[in-house]
């Protein structure tokens, strides 16, 4: 809802003279009847869109005073500073001809009109029959009149007979200068006398002018105290307007009294003072600006289409596609086998290596060092004979002749060069020609080099060929063991080779890189990175755009055509790479159409010559531009508009280039290097910043990817004439928009720039998502919609980060709804979006949740939010593992700074929509803790201790480490499945592992305080506290912690003495195999079978009916040893036992070793038949039933089973408390899979609470592993009173994104000696392994039942905790129970003393 928006009636509110929305073509009404707007009606352009944002930067005529000398006189406009435009009118009399006389001075005889004629009866221009002669139309939407030249003025006279028209509007137009003249930006608009059509229409009704309404609506909305109008209130108070001033009308008040009442205007007999128009306008002005800031939002709205947001999904990954994978590698060249042939040479080390272009071929020339000797080796692929005319250097540019002692056999001495013929030779049966050159002197510092062929001078592109010997430039990488690692190698490498040839200018930059597209493409998904990188690397000026090659702007942007050329058809047939193509898209720029390349070359001169601008800096400028034109060019011309604008102040000019990356020291770098500083007079600043603007389109145009106003005008086509010598450009409109899409685009233009964004935010989404099925189905002109896409894009992330402020004090809705546009947006930019999409519905369904002031909706928002960061933290991980490893290798191949390549993806991260998303969220979170009443920690495990504080990144990295003395963990990184390391007492994490998780288990069992702090200025601090002692004390909710001295942790050490501390040795007892491979749940005995499926026997038919526990059998201890020593596995035995043998010495490497070993075991016969008989006749399903394939499935999971008792986290866990790891036995619990809806882990006793009086539960969506194991997020975690089962307290909802589900199947459970020992929580060490592999499914929480419906949630949590509670009762003692909800039924799978 909106109230009255009078900005339109501001415009119009003056008598005489009137502006309107400035185009040289008709306007129309606006049709948005749905949006909240004020009850006027407004006109809207028809033109095209880009001509109407263009026009802003033509030169404009300045309005002038008023001459009211005459009653016919109209008015009196300055074009040029010694040309103006006078307009008179006619007053006929009622019903006659008005005739409108024009006279402009001191012009050229190309004159035009460019016009129409405005009725209140329609919106957009009528075009008079009656017209001048030599009148055209244009477009059907005008008419165009010439002037007639008189002297050294033009006149012309126009005749308007139809007395419905009030006024006439137009333009004028200089045909041979191209360039429009305009009323301060604005139409010129003359009203015609009133006395010729007062009151009557053509009809002879009574007509209103339309800007009469407009203000008298204004008015009764101010007398009505202000309202929000709905569009059908808006449009009954807009007739009533009208209709009360008919009503005066016909009540025989003069239209002209009418207006002067309505604008405070003096009677045409007082019009000799033209300042009470001024003032009175202003006033109005005024009034309408104080209301407009008071409105929720100054801007209108733009109305969002209704759409499902999962039309936004797409599944894409990036990866290695299957073609790839069965693709033969790539066979090395010649010259690659010549490479590797040197560097496997003992001791070679390669100092430089560069390779030339010879037409189709190739020379290679490497200077290496070997036991002491430098040489040089230079090989060719071509098999023509050639000669080498090579010399030897000191310095740069120098030809010295070798020493005849160093020169090759049979070779020539010249006065300053040698010539020496290649020889021929041959690996692996591919022929080429070397010459091998050692030399004497380490003083030489290069070789240049010419080739011959017979009488034919070959040289490198009009140069000598150079081989710097100090360059070393591939050395640091590709000598090192793991350089490379991660990457498509060779291919970076060959971007490596031909930098050099590339540093020359942007055309030859860019022609290399069309010339790679298809090897990148080849090499999948690493090879698009490794494009990415050194795009990226030369947008960033780490690497040289221009050295010693002079190159015309129109050469640069035709390669850029080319080359983005190649990565749009790979866009269309490569979707799997599209978020990355995007990315080296925007990084190179679009480059020119239509020869808008050749008008940076050309523009400038006319901007010299117009402004008498032609010496000094602008001039070193200029040939700075014609020698090799780059991206640079657009921040120095911006730097000289702020620098205009500032009034001169030299020190912003300074201050724009330096924040853009550029230096004094740079601009001397040039090759045409700037020295001056701008300098101007103030004469010269309305048409420097006029036509400085215009040629910031041109550069932009071809220099930057995500220029929003190029990028719009690229789509919606434009036509730039040609001056004098210069080019003209013509860019027709791209097919396939939507019919409302240039009206959207037009709005974002027009308030790109407000300061409140949200409305500007939207109509940006809705851009992109109007774009986005273009961009889908491989459009037409696809690389222009997607540089449109990118500026968007950009666009809103700029808007997002500006409205920071506004959000300061913002109430939480608004916060969640800008979270929601920047998650929208994120979406659009990204391949595989699901999980982000539906962060999005959950978002979207929390908002809706405080709309019904649901009181669990900042508990839920909090689920969102922390569902939200965990999607932001995998997609940082995988821009990182995808690209640093790139950037690290290419990096030092080509020298680029440290620093540079240190932060590569980190600045990819940071300058994308993650990064403003991140920002946000850590600005909501404290917001929603606050009401949520959730604190700052969540304590897991509440122990009060004292120590050491120790920052590590990664639990997991310190996990086998042994601290000396008490130490207190800040771990950046807890997963949930690692181990507490010896001496630790305490971990505080931002991460949020579940309660129930392993490490949680472990820590509560080894009395070591765990707890995530959600704080990050908490952890900031305490992270600052490196190395100082410190003393923590907790509460179920939360922790304090203060510094204390040495002397105080000695004195509490006694308090520490449990904490961290390894648990008594504990012995195991060696189990032996009884005979049997399988046996059935009745024979489960503490000989044969562990704990677990002990368990899971006794509650059988103890428990209430309406649980349910799954058929089981086992394969008893014992039988793993028994395989292993029969004679089929005797090689798999001897290797285990050698691995043994490397663990007794330390050796962990062997434990990997030894799991790959386990799965070599073959079956003996027996076990199949004996596994087989048991699991039937128990009722479950027998594998190889199915097929042969789904038995080896069936063992092959049984194996891994065993396997596990090797993994690093069990074997060091029980290294710790000193159990004797080969008396470990396992057996293995087979049950059928229930294919659950949801998994639950239960504590009869709150675990973090130690209350025995309540249950602590956790549930998550699907197969339980994503609870037991390491996947992210938390699980929806309650807690129940044991005497009020039917009131279960929700204390989170899950944020999990990956659920776990399966068919049918049958699960192979891990089930040792030594798991349940007293004191010693080994549970979850070992594996669980289905038969067939669980479907990964990212979950949408907005559709499960567990979350939308409270009675079902009730339901099912009740449920849960009595089949807990029951349980519990069974045994007597606290237990942990595991199990699932499947059609709403509980199944318990196992249950074991709670630790």
């Amino acid at each position: 809802m909106g109230g009255f928006s009078p900005a339109s009636a501001a415009q119009r509110c003056a008598v005489g003279i009137h502006t309107s929305p400035s185009s040289p073509v008709s306007r129309s009404r606006s049709r948005r009847q749905q949006q909240p707007a004020p009850p006027v009606r407004r006109r809207r352009l028809a033109a095209p869109l880009a001509v109407s944002r263009r026009s802003l930067l033509v030169p404009r005529a300045v309005a002038a005073s008023t001459d009211r000398a005459s009653p016919e006189a109209v008015g009196r406009f300055n074009l040029e500073s010694n040309s103006e435009l006078q307009v008179t009118v006619n007053a006929a009399p009622q019903g006659a001809i008005a005739e409108i006389n024009f006279e402009a001075t001191n012009t050229s005889g190309s004159l035009v009109l460019h016009w129409g004629a405005l009725r209140p009866d329609r919106g957009e221009w009528l075009l008079p029959s009656r017209r001048p002669d030599g009148t055209t139309t244009f477009k059907n939407q005008a008419l165009r009149t010439p002037f007639v030249k008189s002297g050294d003025n033009s006149t012309l006279r126009v005749e308007i007979d139809d007395p419905a028209v009030q006024a006439i509007e137009f333009l004028l137009f200089d045909e041979a200068r191209n360039k429009w003249f305009k009323n301060n930006g604005q139409n010129f608009l003359i009203q015609l006398p009133t006395s010729r059509n007062q009151g009557q229409g053509a009809s002879g009704a009574t007509v209103v002018p339309e800007d009469l309404v407009q203000i008298q609506s204004y008015l009764r909305w101010e007398r009505n105290g202000k309202q929000s109008y709905t569009s059908d209130q808006e449009k009954v108070e807009y007739e009533a307007a009208r209709a009360e001033l008919t009503d005066e009308l016909n009540r025989g008040v003069p239209l002209e009294k009418l207006r002067a009442r309505l604008t405070k205007t003096p009677e045409s007999s007082e019009r000799d003072a033209p300042a009470a128009k001024t003032t009175a306008t202003k006033e109005l002005e005024k009034r309408v600006s104080k209301h407009e800031k008071k409105k929720k939002y100054s801007v209108e709205r733009i109305q969002r289409k209704n759409r499902d947001i999962t039309q936004l999904l797409n599944k894409i990954k990036p990866g290695v596609t299957k073609e790839q994978v069965q693709a033969a590698p790539k066979q090395p060249t010649v010259l690659d086998l010549f490479t590797k042939s040197l560097q496997e040479g003992d001791d070679c080390d390669v100092l430089s290596r560069k390779l030339f272009k010879i037409g189709d071929k190739e020379i290679l020339a490497i200077a290496t060092k070997a036991l002491g000797k430098t040489r040089v080796h230079l090989a060719t692929n071509d098999v023509e004979p050639l000669i080498l005319h090579w010399a030897l250097a000191k310095k740069a540019g120098e030809w010295e002749a070798p020493p005849l002692s160093i020169a090759p056999s049979g070779s020539t001495l010249l006065d300053k060069a040698c010539e020496t013929s290649f020889v021929e030779s041959e690996l692996d049966g591919l022929q080429y020609q070397v010459v091998e050159i050692e030399l004497d002197d380490d003083g030489y510092k290069g070789m240049p080099f010419v080739l011959r062929h017979g009488e034919t001078w070959i040289k490198n592109n009009d140069s000598d060929f150079y081989l710097d010997f100090k360059t070393k430039v591939t050395k640091k990488a590709k000598d090192t063991g793991d350089a490379g690692k991660g990457t498509a190698k060779a291919f970076l490498e060959r971007i490596a080779d031909l930098e050099e040839d590339a540093q020359r200018s942007f055309m030859h930059r860019f022609n290399i890189a069309a010339d790679l597209v298809d090897q990148a493409r080849d090499a999948g998904l690493l090879g698009i990175v490794g494009l990415f990188v050194w795009i990226r690397f030369m947008s960033t000026r780490q690497l040289i755009w221009n050295k010693n090659y002079n190159v015309k702007p129109r050469e640069i942007s035709k390669a850029q055509d080319r080359f983005t050329d190649d990565l749009e058809n790979m866009y269309k047939s490569y979707p799997q790479y599209r978020e990355i193509l995007r990315m080296i898209l925007s990084a190179v720029g679009r480059g020119g159409e239509g020869d808008v390349g050749q008008r940076i070359r050309d523009e400038i001169l006319v901007i010299q010559r117009n402004n008498d601008c032609k010496g000094g800096m602008m001039e070193e400028w200029h040939q700075k531009l014609h020698n090799n034109t780059s991206p640079d060019d657009v921040v120095i011309c911006q730097a000289i508009i702020d620098y205009i604008k500032s009034d001169f102040d030299i020190s912003v000019y300074w201050d724009t280039l330096n924040k853009n990356g550029i230096n004094k020291e740079r601009l001397l770098s040039y090759d045409r290097a700037i020295h001056s500083e701008p300098k101007f007079r103030s004469d010269q600043k309305e048409g420097l910043l006029r036509d400085l603007g215009n040629y910031m389109r041109s550069l932009k145009a071809v220099h930057s990817g995500a220029d929003l106003e190029s990028a719009i005008a690229t789509c919606m086509g434009y036509k730039s004439e040609g001056e004098g010598f210069m080019v003209g450009v013509q860019i027709n409109p791209v097919k396939g928009l939507s019919s409302g899409f240039p009206e959207l685009l037009q709005f974002v233009l027009d308030h790109v720039e407000d300061k409140s964004a949200e409305p500007l935010l939207e109509g940006l989404l809705e851009a992109r998502v109007e774009l986005r099925p273009l961009l889908i189905e491989s459009s037409e002109r696809l690389k222009d919609l997607i540089f449109l896409d990118i500026a968007l894009d950009s666009t809103f992330r700029t808007a997002v980060e500006r409205s920071y402020e506004e959000l300061n004090d913002a109430a939480p809705e608004k916060i969640m709804y800008f979270i929601g546009l920047v998650l929208e947006n994120l979406a659009l930019s990204t391949d595989d979006n699901e999980d982000i999409l539906y962060c999005l519905k959950g978002w979207n369904q929390a908002m809706e949740m405080v709309k019904q002031k649901d009181d669990q909706w900042a508990l839920y928002a909090k689920a969102c939010l922390d569902r939200t960061r965990l999607a932001l933290a995998s997609k940082g991980e995988q821009y990182y593992n995808m690209m640093q490893p790139s950037a690290e290798y290419l990096g030092s191949l080509l020298n680029v700074d440290e620093w540079a390549v240190d932060i590569f993806t980190e600045e990819i991260i940071r300058g994308g929509s993650a990064a403003t998303l991140s920002a946000l969220l850590n600005r909501f979170d404290p917001v929603l803790r606050n009401v949520a009443h959730l604190g700052s920690w969540q304590v897991i495990s509440p122990v009060e201790v004292t120590g050491y504080v120790v920052v590590v990144d990664k639990l997991l990295s310190v996990q086998n480490k042994s601290y000396d003395k008490p130490t207190i963990l800040m771990a950046k990184s807890v997963k949930g499945e690692e181990e507490i390391p010896d001496g630790v007492v305490g971990v505080i994490t931002p991460d949020m592992p579940d309660v129930l998780s392993h490490v949680s288990v472990r820590a509560r069992n080894c009395k070591v305080l765990f707890a995530t702090c959600f704080d990050p200025n908490t952890l900031s601090e305490l992270q600052g506290h490196e190395g100082k002692v410190f003393s923590f004390k907790t509460t179920s909710a939360d922790v304090t912690y203060r510094e204390i001295t040495e002397s105080e942790l000695m004195q509490s050490s006694s308090a520490n003495a449990q904490a961290g501390e390894a648990i008594a040795s504990l012995s195991l007892v060696k189990k032996k195999f009884l005979g049997k491979y399988a046996i059935s749940a009745e024979d489960f005995t503490d000989e044969m079978v562990g704990a677990k499926s002990r368990n899971i026997a006794y509650l059988k038919g103890k428990v209430p009916s309406w649980v349910g526990i799954p058929t089981s059998v086992a394969i008893p201890f014992g039988t793993f040893e028994k395989v292993l020593s029969d004679d089929t596995n005797k090689e798999v035995a001897q290797n285990i036992q050698m691995l043994k043998g490397r663990l007794a010495q330390d050796d962990f490497s062997a434990l990997g070793e030894m799991r790959k070993t386990v799965l070599d075991l073959t079956a003996p016969t027996q076990l199949v038949t004996e596994l087989k008989e048991k699991m039937l006749s128990s009722g479950m399903p027998w594998p190889g039933d199915e097929s042969d394939q789904r038995w080896e499935q069936a063992w092959m999971a049984i194996k891994k089973v065993w396997a596990s008792k090797w993994n690093e986290r069990a074997y060091f866990s029980t290294r710790k408390v000193k159990l004797d790891h080969d008396y470990l036995s396992m057996s293995v619990l087979v049950q059928e899979i229930v294919n659950a809806d949801y998994a639950f882990v239960i504590h009869t006793t709150n675990p973090s609470s130690g209350d025995s009086s309540e249950i602590y539960a956790e549930v998550v969506k699907g197969l339980g592993e994503t609870l037991v194991g390491a996947y992210p997020g938390r699980a929806m975690s309650f807690v129940c009173k044991k005497d009020d089962l039917d009131s279960p307290k929700v204390l989170g909802y899950p944020s999990k994104p990956i659920g776990l589900f399966i068919k049918r199947s049958i699960i192979f459970r891990s089930d040792s000696n030594g798991e349940d020992l007293e004191g010693y929580a080994g549970a979850g060490l070992y594996d669980s392994v289905p038969m067939d592999e669980e479907d990964q499914v990212v979950l949408d929480y907005t559709t499960d039942a567990l979350i939308t419906d409270s009675g079902f949630r009730s339901s099912i949590l009740s449920s849960i905790a009595r089949a807990g509670h029951a349980i519990e009762e069974l045994y007597g003692s606290p237990q942990d129970v595991e199990g699932v909800v499947k059609d709403g039924k509980i199944y318990v799978v196992q249950t074991r003393p709670q630790m």
